[in-house]
């Protein structure tokens, strides 16, 4: 087991970024027009804008790629730090 790796700090393992805010930017939607186009609430799609999701959900990204016609990869990021 000495080639296992372990988190100790995000630092070391890196985070992921939601690229929601830069996607509408470039197609003009605004935030309501795709809480209401999602059928969710728009205090949803503000922590997917301000990159600020803490969990998943793998329905609301669903609905989200739906309305954007792209893919989650274009939406969520891995940055290694």
């Amino acid at each position: 087991m000495s080639n296992s790796k372990s988190v100790v700090s995000i630092n070391e393992y890196g985070k992921i970024d939601i690229c929601l805010k830069e996607i509408m930017s470039a197609r003009n939607i605004t935030r309501n027009y795709l809480a209401k186009a999602a059928n969710t609430r728009f205090e949803v799609i503000n922590k997917w804008y301000s990159n600020e999701v803490e969990k998943l959900d793998l329905d609301v990204l669903a609905r989200i790629c739906y309305v954007l016609d792209c893919s989650p990869d274009e939406i969520i990021k891995y940055n290694k730090k």
